[in-house]
């Protein structure tokens, strides 16, 4: 029967091309000298069998050949493709300071003066003032409850993303909290220093926790909070080095 046959041949010729295909390499150069007629017997096989091995039951041929090429070829599937950056969010990473609204630069620039101006003038005098040191400190309490309240409107507006839900309204209350004891402090040294804490809370909150700040608006607070904290360091090494002064004095008498 000739449809019981076809399949019968068929099988035949493809074992028969497959173990071909495996005697080509080390197994055919150990023949010496009829290399060449092994080589071309084999090639004439494989001509003779090709339109058998294109049939669709043939499975084991195209896994094979797959397996094969996987040796000198990636897939492209595992090559990431990264997703094309949109104009916006590339014009966002290029803001900088010169993009923020000149009253917002302005206003933030006039703010710092008084922090930059009292250690500054207690540098140039050589003397640590105690009454304008207080003054730095209620200045900065000052500004960090402005800070807290901003963070407090942020959260009112409906199209806001920040939800007016207990943790946003309560972290904006803690800003006031810390700087109301800073002025319970008699110890400057010690209201300085909850300021410098604050500042960094407040500096926080406008970072990580609303990334929908504009970024000219992140890199400002983030140089304004810099000079803050340098602004009340300055004043606390001023206090400590008219302290030592007075010390060395009072030995130097004795």
């Amino acid at each position: 029967d000739k449809t019981s046959m076809f399949p019968l041949i068929q099988r035949c010729c493809f074992h028969t091309s497959f173990k071909l295909q495996k005697l080509t390499g080390p197994r055919l150069l150990l023949c010496g000298k009829n290399t060449t007629t092994w080589s071309f017997f084999g090639l004439w096989l494989q001509r003779a069998v090709c339109p058998l091995s294109r049939s669709p039951s043939l499975k084991p041929a195209s896994v094979y050949a797959t397996q094969l090429q996987a040796f000198h070829t990636s897939l492209p599937i595992l090559k990431k493709k990264t997703p094309p950056e949109s104009e916006t969010e590339s014009q966002k990473r290029k803001e900088s300071l010169k993009d923020s609204p000149k009253p917002a630069l302005y206003l933030s620039l006039a703010g710092l003066v008084p922090f930059v101006s009292m250690p500054l003038v207690m540098a140039i005098q050589g003397t640590y003032y105690p009454e304008v040191a207080f003054a730095q400190v209620t200045y900065g309490a000052a500004t960090v409850s402005f800070l807290g309240g901003m963070r407090w409107g942020f959260a009112l507006p409906e199209n806001s993303p920040a939800k007016p839900d207990w943790l946003n309204l309560a972290n904006s209350t803690i800003l006031p909290l810390l700087a109301w004891q800073a002025l319970l402090f008699q110890d400057t040294t010690q209201s300085a220093v909850m300021l410098v804490i604050a500042l960094g809370i407040a500096l926080h909150y406008d970072i990580a926790l609303l990334p929908d700040y504009p970024r000219w608006f992140k890199i400002l607070r983030v140089w304004g909070t810099v000079v803050m904290v340098l602004s009340l360091l300055a004043t606390l090494f001023l206090k400590f080095l008219d302290h030592w002064r007075s010390e060395h004095r009072d030995k130097g008498q004795k």
